[in-house]
């Protein structure tokens, strides 16, 4: 029980520290995408440990799984992680154990909602897009396309499916100069090639699972945030941060978010700013340490779990 309890607390101090160390640093503005990286990896780790300590609870409360679990094991293993009677655990070690278990299985449950809302939500947009725009003659149903719609506001988006496709309005045509379309068509490249959608998903299903959990919450709001960061670099990188700065403001200069009471997409005047400023970018062996850093994050609860069956074998 003593690696368990350990398991959890390292679980608690990374849920609580990590999103503070993050939302202090400043290098997460310069490089979105390893700052992705890091609270994918803050979050996995938290995740990790509850499940190892889950597994180490059940396993010191019944000796059904503490058998397969340890079948492999010398017997000097078993006595490392203090399992040595049937009941070694005691009423603690299932309490614990069930109450993982319920986490871990309300957790998938979330999950699945949140794909079949998303799968639904695509459903219903692909049934909208074809009832406004229908394909024209000889036009192939599914041909990856730049899709025009009227509409008096200016706005764009990329419809994910089997095929994801740009969506623009006229207005947005009409408001959009230059390279300006092709910057916002990059844009929205880079959340598909990255796959943003998923990370949305999963960071929705959490949050809206956990809602009490403050590191859950926080990781669902970076996730917003850093994808749209990532998005607009890609974006610039290959049009030019004032081409994607003035395609950010002719979609939005229409919906307030540049007044003084913003709307609630008061990101969007961030994002500006951020993209005027042109800050550099880390040096590429400040973002090979610190994506190094984020990856052995979740290395943390794998070494206090086998840390103790090691040092019996040794």
């Amino acid at each position: 029980m003593m690696v368990s309890a350990a398991l959890l607390m390292l679980g608690a101090l990374t849920a609580v520290l990590a999103p503070r160390l993050l939302a202090r640093a400043e290098w997460p503005e310069r490089e979105p995408v390893v700052a992705l990286w890091a609270w994918q990896c803050v979050v996995g780790a938290v995740l990790l440990c509850f499940a190892l300590s889950m597994l180490l609870s059940a396993a010191a409360a019944w000796f059904a799984v503490r058998g397969p679990l340890f079948a492999a094991a010398p017997h000097g293993v078993v006595h490392a992680y203090g399992l040595g009677g049937p009941q070694e655990g005691g009423p603690w070690a299932a309490v614990t154990a069930l109450a993982l278990a319920g986490g871990a299985l309300w957790t998938g449950a979330m999950l699945t909602r949140e794909v079949i809302r998303a799968r639904a939500r695509t459903r219903a947009q692909g049934a909208e897009l074809r009832f406004r725009a229908p394909l024209l003659p000889g036009e192939e149903p599914d041909g990856a396309r730049l899709v025009v719609l009227e509409g008096p506001r200016p706005d764009a988006w990329w419809q994910p499916g089997a095929r994801p496709q740009l969506v623009v309005t006229t207005a947005a045509l009409d408001r959009l100069k230059g390279s300006q379309l092709d910057a916002v068509l990059a844009h929205e490249q880079g959340h598909v090639a990255a796959r943003h959608d998923w990370l949305l998903h999963c960071s929705r299903a959490l949050a809206g699972g956990f809602p009490q959990v403050p590191v859950f919450a926080a990781f669902e709001a970076e996730m917003y945030r850093l994808v749209e960061l990532a998005a607009d670099d890609v974006a610039s990188r290959r049009f030019g941060r004032l081409t994607t700065a003035l395609a950010l403001v002719g979609l939005n200069e229409d919906r307030g978010v540049f007044g003084t009471s913003p709307a609630p997409q008061a990101h969007v005047s961030q994002r500006v700013r951020r993209l005027l400023a042109a800050a550099p970018r880390l040096s590429a062996g400040r973002r090979l340490r610190l994506t190094a850093l984020a990856t052995l994050v979740p290395a943390v609860p794998l070494m206090v779990a086998f840390v103790p069956g090691l040092s019996a074998l040794a």
